[in-house]
């Protein structure tokens, strides 16, 4: 951690923004980290690739693919519905306000396991989630 403080973050308490916020940048990160493993090196190349899985039209897709193959625990579904129904306060401009919940619902799943150090079990989902959609072999 960058920044040592006395202060632990309750992921179990905080905010379903909050860590959408927070699984917004991690997902990013780890759509990135794996597309220059598959070789892609051109930033435009880059852009469009990530934005395939990172839109949110793709992250409700995922998040819907999770659960039509039950992939989620008690406590995942419950963290999910709390990203589902958060109210942002804004209006998504280029999806609808369904899809943008869902993909807000996402997210808040992955910030929840980031913030908590479930790595393992992060990466469990990231691989699923990669390994279904061929990640970065149609680019």
């Amino acid at each position: 951690m960058i920044y040592e403080t006395n202060e632990k973050i309750d992921a179990k308490q905080m905010n379903a923004l909050a860590l959408a916020y927070m699984g917004d940048a991690v997902y990013e990160t780890y759509v990135r980290q794996l597309l220059l493993t598959k070789g892609k090196i051109k930033p435009n190349q880059l852009h469009r690739a990530a934005t395939k899985y990172v839109s949110a039209k793709a992250q409700a897709v995922i998040l819907k693919t999770l659960f039509e193959e039950e992939r989620l625990t008690e406590e995942e579904i419950t963290i999910v519905k709390r990203g589902r129904n958060a109210k942002s306060g804004t209006i998504p401009k280029n999806t609808d306000v369904q899809t943008y919940k869902h993909s807000t619902a996402f997210e808040a799943l992955i910030g929840y396991l980031f913030l908590l150090n479930r790595t393992e079990r992060l990466e469990e989902l990231l691989k699923m989630i990669f390994d279904q959609a061929q990640f970065g072999k149609e680019e």
